[in-house]
């Protein structure tokens, strides 16, 4: 609210300079009226005074443009990151042989990374993937639960990738990328077997 309230009263200031400009520069023109060559220096400068202002507010414009470019880009740079980071920590913790209540209790505290960049859809379906992971490390290990654990992965996958591509499409649909999750969830359970 007080950005706008400070960009309306430059509207405000620019638009009475502008008015008492035009004024002035209408009263110089016409007290020079019997000298041409003084008339022509006044319309040089009005012409002069017109190119900067409407310069000085294009250039206003862009920069108040550029300044939230680089914002989106930053804040999208610590989104990705932080999910990235998540990962890394998701594919390490289930490595471990012996996953426990302090490992469940740091992915709990994730949340709160994730509540300062993440969509809510990327936070509702990692309390879901929260709540898988208490329920198939009861036996203190994931083994046996590998396909369930992939499945809560792979949705918490797809909500991210949603998030960080936002509207843009990128030609596939959530069910393919479901089923490419779901295939490389398949061939990982038949390497583990081997």
């Amino acid at each position: 609210m007080m950005k706008n309230q400070k960009q309306l009263l430059y509207l405000v200031l620019s638009l009475i300079t502008l008015v008492a400009g035009y004024a002035y520069l209408r009263y110089a023109y016409k007290v020079t009226d019997s000298t041409p060559f003084t008339q022509e220096i006044v319309l040089i400068i009005l012409g002069t005074v017109a190119t900067i202002f409407i310069t000085a507010l294009l250039l206003n414009q862009q920069t108040a443009v550029e300044i939230e470019k680089e914002q989106s880009i930053k804040f999208l740079e610590l989104k990705a990151g932080t999910y990235e980071k998540l990962l890394d920590l998701m594919e390490d913790m289930s490595l471990v042989d012996n996953f426990g209540n302090k490992e469940l209790t740091h992915l709990q505290f994730i949340t709160h990374r994730l509540a300062i960049v993440a969509s809510a859809d990327v936070l509702n379906e990692y309390q879901n993937f929260l709540k898988v992971i208490s329920q198939i490390s009861t036996d203190h290990s994931f083994s046996g639960d590998a396909d369930t654990l992939s499945k809560a992965l792979g949705a918490l996958t797809v909500q991210i990738r949603q998030d960080l591509i936002g509207g843009q499409s990128t030609g596939y649909t959530n069910s393919q990328i479901r089923n490419i999750i779901a295939n490389n969830s398949k061939e990982s359970q038949l390497i583990r077997n081997r």
